[in-house]
């Protein structure tokens, strides 16, 4: 059977139809997506949430099969009202809905039927990781040996490329997860034995973009195609101890942030003939999370952008926490406002941090520093700047760009080579160094501060435009002198917040996101590049970022009992706040901190029908029981419960810092809170009144055993 009939014959009756943009909304929740204008006669793939939970949030007498049938037995009663058409999806475990084909005037008769929260058509979303122009940290994540034993990570990405060995079966695994029901789903290309003790279980979802739609390279099974999943999955849970070797350089071991923890694959995000179609169905990615949730994963990660409104993606990922799985989301990678901005989720943003350096050594003259990802040096050599040495026949700006074949071997070789940035990639440049037989690379800046540390053909040195220049003056001034290119260790600059990493909303009444991580430039495992042996690669975006949490989630989880918003009170409560002025909507809590929340002291819970309620309208954000505040407005008090999560009776004492133009009030300043204790206490801005639009600070418990107790406060006008 050919590839794309084997998917026809699964998903049958399936219509497939191009990923278009848009929603319809049945008046009843605030918080859905405005609709767009369509023909009444155009058809298009619709996801339809009914109201209600699905069976993650019921509790009710009825056997989970039985409330099953009841949901079924509902959503057929909906879908009369336009036929009985048959739906592509069904959803009865994180959401009670499913997605169908319709036309516009039928899509309009589904939002008016009793029963429907939201009518939304489908969309694709883009993975989010980004290229990033910011200097990047080039680390090797992890760091440990241990950890996550027991818990299942589901990935809702771009699939896997499971022959790597961070995906590898070893020992020290721990006993199988308890609880799982996942499965390897065969396919072309991926028969059942690709799984094994480390990739519990393997899906794909293809239905909402469509096989037509599907890059004929790609393959239609959770094998990965785009190396975004992962590395998403290496960096959330890859095997310790794992040798990273790249183009003859080692660089050490590696370790995902929970190695122990086992992973779950759900293939939802597609290459497409055109780049800038691939992407992720939301249809595929409901019933990703659907799917994940229903087979009992402890953690589950997405790193797919979204809009800032909550759409029935959000509304899904609800019944996932509400099936006891804790969500880590990517905040996005654009200037606009936070993704996934429901309070169930914890959204991720990124932080820039250190730099692996290098430095090259002029003698008699200055020595300059930039970003280098290579363990060896060059040297002593001499340098060449590449406008010099253009290959017979090559226009000079061609050889400057160092494009490939634009050099001229017999001048370059055994020769460090100064090429410009710009118009080709970076590592394209190296790659024609390396081929005109140079040594090494000083990859030059022509305007700005950017330096990036990747992978190259033959160590290299990238220089900010000013450090550049001083180069290339010294060169003209001593052309036959040679110099020395060495690595030189890690720079020291302290993480800040990275100009792509959305933030959030000040106006949305919760503060976005919850909390940062490193998301330049790390390491992950990566298929192999078409051109050549390489199986690992950096990466950029929020994805990673959200990625590290999930392995953090899942530690926490293995070691404790707690609920996921236990987990993520955890993570904020114990993150650390950046250096500088750095408002609470673009860092959340600050930098999570997956050591010190294995004992937060305090956390802030919440009864998972009070998501709901906000969800439905009946409640404003500002009474959930969120590790985060924000005020809008004069005046006004919110209330918090904290639960003592230790073994012991403890005194807290209050503080409020950080606020420029507002008093608050902490009542009562000073708590005993005893093991399991739960206690309540009031946040009451005072004023004055000012015109500033955001002020953010910080509402501290500090213990008398030394813990810190920390949350976010933001007041906008």
């Amino acid at each position: 059977m050919s590839r794309r009939a084997f998917v026809r014959s699964r998903w049958r009756p399936v219509i497939l139809c191009a990923a278009l943009v848009g929603s319809l909304t049945a008046g009843l929740s605030p918080h859905a997506a405005a609709a767009r204008p369509q023909l009444d006669d155009e058809r298009a793939l619709y996801l339809v949430t009914l109201d209600g939970p699905g069976a993650s949030a019921y509790a009710g007498p009825l056997a989970a099969s039985a409330y099953r049938s009841q949901l079924v037995d509902a959503q057929d009663r909906t879908l009369a009202a336009v036929g009985s058409v048959l739906p592509v999806y069904r959803w009865t475990t994180a959401l009670n809905g499913y997605a169908v084909s319709l036309t516009g005037a039928e899509a309009r008769v589904l939002a008016a039927e009793p029963g429907v929260a939201l009518v939304e058509r489908n969309s694709v979303r883009k993975l989010a990781s980004a290229a990033g122009s910011d200097t990047v940290s080039a680390g090797l994540p992890g760091g440990t040996t241990r950890g996550g034993k027991g818990v299942v990570i589901g990935v809702i990405d771009s699939g896997i490329w499971p022959d790597s060995p961070v995906f590898a079966a070893v020992p020290g695994l721990g006993p199988a997860p308890r609880g799982f029901q996942g499965s390897c789903d065969e396919a072309e290309e991926w028969p059942q034995s690709t799984c094994n003790s480390k990739l519990v279980g393997a899906r794909w979802f293809v239905a909402g973009f469509g096989t037509d739609n599907v890059s004929s390279a790609s393959s239609l099974s959770p094998r990965d195609d785009d190396g975004h999943g992962t590395q998403v999955a290496s960096i959330a849970a890859g095997n310790a101890g794992v040798t990273v070797r790249v183009r003859g350089q080692q660089l050490g071991t590696y370790s995902g942030v929970a190695p122990q923890a086992r992973l779950a694959i759900y293939k939802a995000c597609w290459t497409a003939p055109d780049p800038d179609k691939d992407g992720c169905a939301s249809a595929d990615l409901v019933t990703a999370i659907d799917r994940a949730t229903a087979d009992g994963v402890d953690v589950l990660n997405l790193s797919v952008a979204g809009p800032r409104e909550i759409d029935t993606v959000d509304r899904a990922l609800l019944g996932a926490v509400e099936g006891d799985v804790f969500v880590a989301a990517a905040a996005g990678n654009d200037s606009g406002y936070a993704a996934h901005s429901a309070p169930w989720v914890t959204t991720v943003a990124a932080t820039v941090g250190r730099q692996r350096r290098g430095e090259l050594a002029m003698p008699d003259g200055p020595t300059v520093a930039g970003a280098m990802v290579s363990g060896s040096g060059v040297g002593p050599a001499r340098v060449v700047l590449a406008e010099d040495i253009a290959a017979p026949g090559a226009r000079t700006n061609a050889a400057r760009l160092c494009r490939p074949g634009s050099l001229d071997a017999a001048a370059a070789a055994g020769r460090i080579v100064v090429c410009d940035r710009g118009e080709i990639g970076r590592i394209d440049k190296s790659r024609a160094v390396q081929l005109a037989d140079g040594v090494g690379m000083i990859l030059a800046n022509v305007h700005g501060v950017s330096t990036a540390a990747d992978f190259h053909d033959v160590p290299t040195l990238h220089l900010a435009a000013a450090d550049a220049d001083v180069v290339r003056d010294w060169v003209r001034a001593n052309p036959e002198t040679a110099v020395t290119l060495r690595p030189a260790g890690f720079g020291s600059d302290a993480p800040r917040i990275s100009s792509w990493s959305a933030r959030g909303n000040p106006r949305a009444g919760i503060v976005k996101p919850d909390v940062v991580t490193p998301g330049s430039a790390v390491l992950g495992a990566s298929p192999p590049a078409t051109d050549s042996d390489r199986r690992w690669n950096f990466t950029a975006g929020t994805s990673a970022s959200a990625a590290q949490v999930s392995g953090q989630a899942a530690v926490l989880r293995a070691k404790h009992r707690w609920s996921p918003t236990a987990v993520r009170s955890a993570l904020m409560t114990s993150a650390a706040p950046l250096v500088g002025d750095v408002p609470a909507t673009a860092q959340g809590s600050g930098r999570s901190q997956a050591l010190r929340a294995n004992r937060p002291g305090l956390v802030y819970d919440e009864k998972l029908p009070a998501y709901r309620r906000y969800l439905r309208g009946e409640v404003p954000a500002a009474t959930l029981n969120q590790p985060s505040i924000m005020l809008r407005g004069q005046r006004g008090t919110v209330t918090r419960k904290v639960t003592n999560v230790g073994t012991k009776a403890m005194y807290y004492s209050a503080h409020v810092v950080g606020l420029e133009h507002h008093q608050v009030r902490v009542t009562p300043a000073a708590i005993r809170i005893a093991p399991g204790e739960t206690r309540t206490f009031r946040v009451t801005n005072l004023g004055p009144y000012t015109p500033h639009a955001l002020d953010s600070g910080w509402v501290t418990w500090l213990g008398a055993n030394g813990i810190t107790v920390r949350i976010p406060l933001v007041i906008a006008r």
